[in-house]
């Protein structure tokens, strides 16, 4: 079961990052508007945040394989149809926005799921290493997923990407239904969606570390949006035009892939504590921009913030997973993961009007230094949370 797992959600890793550049070739080529394409791309993050909560609650109510399995099952019959549009040449903006809007929702319910996925079919002692190898798949596949969709779009037409993004979907869903977990905690137990949120939140609230935490990580996606809006702006005007970009993006990419790797084989004492400084980081890039370094040093300021990034992933999946109750995970990372996917896009959307008032360099040394701050400040809670009053059911093991 274990290798299912790991099959699943590789494919299932590739498929999610096929989607982006398919839909923003498919709609360019069709409207070549960017107004377009932005409706269609919000089209699945609006509902992506209303229903995630919805989905915690049905993570820690049904077996998490099933929800995996469903979330990936209407993915696939989402890009199905726009492959079918696409393919016809229908290219209608109504009903792309419509079917991203239900990949949206299938992605609410999906992303609370994995977590207790994991730790229903991994023991504990090989979580580390299983959430790192999933990470590093993602990596990968953020990397490898654009340059795919784009080959597949010029050679035969988005239609096409969208009809193998559907493909990858169905594969890992044929995977992820051979999984078989034990019966949900709450099989069984009869409660109102209310007050399953509200049991999930006292879950979140009981733990500081866990608050504090989530809370500096929202500030590192904010200021994560804000490098990647500004930072290729300054690289082509600034610094050599799209080579230096690339140079630093792809700079990015092995620190991301390295620090993942990494994780599981140093010896880490306080996870939670490297979790942090991984995070503070991004410090590095951001005073780069705000200094406009050359194309190598931030290149190498990139390198480092994401190599920490790459740390952080795994440990902070598998610290999370150690000490959440089993019944409570679906809810406890569904308000994580509502942070971190409402706060990038944030950053990027307000990353350029605020730069037009502050100037690019008052804002990133601003940005480096609460990112820097607040995740580092976040470790001091972190360790008194559990080393004096550990929420109920919660072992003091992390330090």
């Amino acid at each position: 079961m274990i290798k299912r797992l790991l099959i699943g959600r590789c494919l299932s890793a590739l498929a999610t990052a096929l989607i982006p550049t398919t839909l923003t070739l498919a709609v360019l080529r069709a409207t070549g508007d960017g107004g377009a394409l932005g409706i269609v791309l919000a089209s699945e993050m609006v509902p992506l945040l209303l229903f995630l909560p919805v989905g915690g609650v049905l993570a820690d109510r049904i077996r998490p394989e099933r929800v995996a399995l469903l979330a990936d099952l209407t993915r696939c019959l989402s890009q199905a149809a726009i492959a079918v549009e696409l393919l016809l040449g229908v290219n209608r903006l109504l009903d792309l926005a419509v079917l991203s809007a239900v990949a949206g929702v299938a992605i609410a319910f999906g992303s609370p799921a994995v977590p207790r996925l994991v730790v229903a079919v991994v023991p504990g002692e090989d979580r580390l290493r299983m959430n790192a190898r999933i990470g590093v798949a993602t990596s990968l596949s953020a990397v490898v997923a654009p340059a795919l969709a784009g080959t597949v779009t010029l050679a035969a037409g988005p239609g096409w990407a969208a009809a193998l993004t559907a493909a990858l979907f169905a594969c890992s869903a044929l995977t992820l239904g051979g999984i078989r977990t034990p019966a949900a905690p709450h099989a069984g137990k009869v409660s109102s969606f209310g007050r399953d949120v509200a049991e999930g939140w006292r879950e979140v609230r009981g733990r500081r570390w866990f608050l504090a935490c989530t809370l500096a990580h929202g500030v590192w996606h904010f200021m994560a949006g804000l490098f990647l809006t500004l930072a290729p702006v300054t690289a082509v005007r600034e610094l050599g035009g799209e080579v230096s970009w690339t140079v630093i993006v792809q700079s990015g990419t092995v620190g991301l892939v390295l620090g993942v790797l990494a994780a599981p084989r140093l010896p880490i004492r306080r996870p939670l504590a490297v979790v942090q400084a991984g995070a503070a980081c991004y410090l590095l890039p951001m005073v780069a921009l705000a200094v406009t370094a050359p194309t190598a040093v931030m290149a190498g300021a990139y390198f480092v913030a994401m190599f920490g990034l790459g740390l952080l992933s795994p440990l902070w999946e598998t610290v999370v997973a150690d000490e959440i109750p089993e019944q409570a995970l679906g809810r406890v990372r569904s308000f994580d993961q509502l942070i971190s996917f409402a706060s990038r896009p944030f950053g990027l959307a307000v990353a350029a009007p605020l730069a037009g008032v502050t100037g690019v360099t008052a804002l990133a040394l601003t940005g480096g230094v609460l990112v820097a701050a607040g995740n580092l400040a976040a470790i001091l809670p972190s360790r008194s949370s559990l080393r004096h009053a550990p929420a109920e059911g919660a072992p003091e093991r992390v330090r």
